[in-house]
């Protein structure tokens, strides 16, 4: 039975291509929508759980999708702070700021 050959690991260039990936990523998560970044999100999950991947790639792709969960975070905080609560019960009173 043949043994798969051991990887060579990165060159400078390499690494230095997948940084530059990873750091377009989070630049690009921060302009994105909920939406948008919920769906990188779950790829990038769905990618992660792929057996063959190389620990290079499972780090940048870890990474990444944290840039996606801060971006839903940030917006979801955003939405809280614009929120206003009305009681419909007491229609007369002003709505107040949503406090979790």
């Amino acid at each position: 039975m043949a043994r798969p050959s051991p990887r060579s690991s990165p060159s400078p260039q390499e690494s230095s291509k997948a940084a530059s990936g990873v750091a377009s990523a989070v630049a690009v998560a921060g302009d994105l929508s909920f939406r948008e970044s919920q769906t990188a999100l779950e790829l990038c999950l769905a990618q992660l759980q792929d057996e063959e991947l190389d620990v290079e790639s499972m780090a940048d792709l870890y990474r990444r999708a944290l840039a996606y969960a801060d971006r839903c975070e940030s917006v979801l905080q955003q939405v809280e702070q614009q929120v206003m609560q009305w009681d419909p019960t007491q229609p007369e009173l002003a709505p107040t700021p949503y406090a979790p």
